[in-house]
């Protein structure tokens, strides 16, 4: 595939936004559930629209998740928003217990996730959730990577018969991704083709891999980069058949390198086919303030931090 441009700058949170609206005028099960976030999710339309298929339950996170699961039993399809702190963390015991274990149709939405939502703090700027959700039995984890993928992401699921995880971001990104491709969950999608080395990435760590694929390219690196938007479960046979013809990995993704994207494929290269692999990724700390962009480049997970790993793992081939 050729070299991937953008012509706009767009939040994920949006295209969770739009995606919702549009569940909202062809779906009439579903339904739309807040707390205390409704403009910050961008929910907005969504409760104008439909303000009998709309709950705002306040700064209740717990109580949301256990409405949500009943919610279900009549035959609704619920979608829960607030920030993935509150998402995950807070409601851990509710999602697991009323969730997981029941096996509910509940797709739990998460906004402002990991080091990007900046400013904020590391109060807020979940590094864990990807790891909580995904050990969960039964749980499907979708971490997109633009405007486009995020809100065919939110239509795909609402298809989609079981709990679900969906995770995205506060800031401007570039759209990158075509406005017309299907989301098929569990379905990788590779996005440049090469033989030297295989960058899997998720989440805003798409772009700045094929940003860095571009530079190493120059380098006459042929890098293969692959979009893994969803993490549970994991589309094996594209990893597997990618490091075959490479013989080395980078996974990149904007979460703590414990239990993120990156641990998956170690244990899936384990079980199947040892390869080299590096970790682009928060190493077990917790985040601070500063603009998205700093704390990229501070806590290396940006195009520079790939391109770095990218040449350390090929030492190891």
């Amino acid at each position: 595939m050729g070299k991937y441009t953008y012509t706009e700058m767009k939040d994920t949170r949006s295209g969770f936004g739009d995606g919702l609206t549009e569940l909202g005028k062809t779906n009439p099960n579903v339904v739309a559930l807040c707390a205390d976030l409704t403009g910050s999710l961008k929910m907005n339309a969504f409760q104008k629209n439909h303000p009998d298929r709309f709950f705002q339950v306040g700064i209740a996170e717990a109580n949301m998740m256990g409405i949500a699961a009943g919610l279900t039993i009549g035959g609704k399809i619920p979608f829960t928003g607030t920030f993935a702190n509150f998402s995950t963390g807070r409601v851990y015991d509710q999602i697991r217990q009323s969730i997981a274990y029941s096996d509910k149709n509940v797709k739990i939405c998460a906004s402002h996730a990991g080091l990007t939502l900046g400013e904020d703090g590391a109060t807020h700027q979940i590094l864990e959730d990807i790891g909580l959700m995904k050990m969960l039995p039964g749980m499907t984890v979708i971490n997109p990577c633009d405007y486009n993928q995020t809100k065919a992401a939110t239509i795909a699921i609402a298809d989609y018969d079981g709990p679900v995880y969906l995770r995205f971001g506060r800031p401007k990104v570039p759209v990158f991704m075509p406005t017309d491709q299907p989301f098929e969950i569990g379905k990788a999608i590779t996005l440049v083709e090469g033989s030297d080395v295989t960058i899997v990435a998720t989440g805003h760590l798409v772009w700045e891999s094929l940003q860095a694929a571009q530079q190493l390219k120059g380098d006459g690196i042929h890098a293969e980069v692959i979009n893994i938007h969803t993490i549970k479960p994991l589309d094996e046979g594209a990893i597997l058949a990618s490091v075959s013809k490479t013989g080395c990995i980078v996974t990149a993704e904007e979460h703590n390198k414990y239990g993120g994207l990156g641990e998956s494929i170690a244990r899936c290269l384990a079980e199947n086919q040892p390869t080299p692999q590096e970790f682009v990724a928060v190493n077990d700390t917790f985040g601070e303030s500063a603009t998205p962009s700093e704390l990229m480049k501070k806590y290396c997970i940006n195009d520079e931090a790939v391109v770095k790993a990218v040449r350390k793992v090929l030492k190891r081939k």
